[in-house]
């Protein structure tokens, strides 16, 4: 089962993260949406990756490192932790409302389109 995590509790989720690997929010949306709007949360690092690209680059992601994944709505994210979680990611979360939420939620001044 993926996690849903609105965006007001993801700095929750990433706190409760433990070991030495620094969770990674894993942004699909498309480089256009990226410089609408984008968002660095404390205590993840960010890596911009279009959902379409993810199956061609799954070797470049840690299937031990916690992954919470954002889009623009949060429908592109649950795909992509579905498909993360059938490939053997073991804490996969999705950000429910997408960054659009997060600027309702948790900070007003990421843009909305």
């Amino acid at each position: 089962m993926i996690e849903q995590i609105p965006p007001s509790a993801l700095p929750d989720w990433l706190a409760a993260v433990t070991g030495d690997q620094l969770p990674l929010l894993l942004d699909v949306r498309e480089p256009a949406e990226w410089q609408a709007a984008s968002v660095q949360p404390a205590g993840a690092e960010l890596l911009q990756m279009s959902m379409h690209t993810i199956p061609a680059r799954l070797g470049e992601l840690d299937p031990d490192r916690p992954v919470a994944v954002l889009c623009h709505h949060g429908v592109r994210s649950q795909h992509v932790a579905a498909f993360l979680a059938h490939h053997g990611f073991e804490r996969v979360a999705n950000v429910v409302g997408g960054i659009d939420a997060w600027s309702v939620q948790a900070d007003p001044t990421v843009p909305r389109y």
